[in-house]
């Protein structure tokens, strides 16, 4: 049990003596593993910490949403199709909904107007998002002029400014008075941009759905799995733009992966075989190896890893944010709830601390398998 001991002693400082003597490369190395365990953990920390966000708040999202279309475009819609769609059987709420887009010349953004279902500000008031209030400059009790569709101005007064823990869908969000909506769109009393309802049993959501298009064909429903499947696909999309850039940098890494895999220095080769006159076994040297490989990327991985955390969840991504969250005049300001799951972890292990660590193994383990005499010599 003695020599056991020993020989694993022995093995481990000899481990920690091979590191420091090639202390240059090996930070170098560890500075360049880290950097590629950062940024492919940003992403992947970010775009599912986003989608987990996302995900919450459409929860609220209505069940289906029935839109009317003209040559293929989203149309209003009349008050009538509310009493068509009523008649259904297991449709237990409809209502029309009023909200459209407004393009401020001001600021270049472009703002969501909409009538809220519950108490709407009164006439003459608006409340407003908090990314609005950061590019206008605007506080509650602030004038705020729009341009109604006749050219005339509209000039409305800033009620409150929304909170905060909303501004992941209410940055660009303007909450608007019907008798202010209709005459600054231009929108006939009787019609909707829209139609929400409610189904008694989730299960008939397809079946209700069919009946809808049957009876209004000129309308589109949609569920709310729909919803959340697009913006499923709107998040794999951008974060796979933003890995088809790190690419590069991943394709460096395993072409060093593969250097590495090729051959040992000679100075390594020598260190093999005077371990192997003296008489350690392969078995030992390979450990060594393998020891080595671990240090490096297991701390380059915990360094990249710990770093993304804190570049994601404290300082909100601040290197992919533009890309990551769309092109906007307006950008949402919130910080993240924390979703890291083991899955990603894991993945994230495999991808980027197995290669290496085989790689390291490999040339040694042919370089033990060889001749002392003739490894020395060469």
């Amino acid at each position: 049990m003695q020599t056991w001991i020993e020989k694993q002693r022995s093995i481990l400082d000899f481990t920690l003596s091979s590191l420091a003597r090639r202390r240059g490369r090996n930070i170098a190395l560890f500075l360049v593993y880290a950097l590629l365990v950062f940024l492919l953990a940003s992403v992947m920390f970010y775009t599912h910490a986003l989608r987990k966000e996302a995900s919450l708040v459409l929860q609220g999202a209505p069940e289906m949403v029935v839109q009317r279309l003209a040559a293929s475009r989203h149309d209003l819609i009349p008050a009538r199709y509310l009493n068509a769609i009523r008649g259904i059987r297991g449709v237990t709420a409809v209502r029309g909904r009023l909200w459209g887009y407004y393009y401020d010349a001001f600021t270049g953004a472009n703002y969501t107007l909409l009538v809220p279902e519950g108490p709407a500000p009164s006439p003459g008031n608006i409340s407003i998002g908090r990314g609005i209030e950061r590019t206008r400059l605007t506080t509650a009790g602030d004038l705020i002029s729009f341009r109604r569709y006749d050219g005339e101005p509209m000039v409305l007064a800033v009620h409150e400014t929304l909170s905060g823990e909303s501004e992941l869908v209410s940055s660009d969000l303007v909450l608007i008075s019907e008798q202010d909506f209709r005459p600054l769109f231009g929108m006939a009393p009787g019609m909707f941009t829209d139609i929400v309802l409610t189904v008694r049993n989730a299960k008939e959501v397809p079946t209700v759905a069919g009946k809808i298009q049957t009876l209004l064909p000129d309308t589109r429903p949609i569920t709310r799995s729909e919803i959340l499947r697009t913006y499923d696909m709107i998040f794999d999309w951008r974060r796979g733009f933003v890995a088809f850039i790190l690419a590069a940098a991943v394709l460096a890494f395993v072409i060093f992966a593969w250097d590495k895999a090729t051959g040992l220095s000679a100075e390594e080769k020598k260190e093999i075989g005077i371990l192997k006159a003296v008489g350690w076994e392969t078995s030992d040297v390979l450990l060594i190896k393998f020891w080595e490989g671990a240090v490096i990327s297991l701390s380059s991985f915990l360094a990249g890893v710990l770093l993304a955390y804190v570049h994601v969840f404290f300082t909100g991504a601040a290197l992919f944010e533009p890309v990551l969250k769309g092109w906007s005049a307006l950008y949402p300001s919130f910080r993240l709830v924390p979703f890291v799951s083991a899955y990603q972890v894991a993945t994230l292990f495999f991808f980027t601390v197995v290669p290496y660590t085989v790689a390291t193994i490999i040339p040694s383990w042919r370089a033990a398998t060889i001749d002392p005499d003739s490894v020395m010599r060469s």
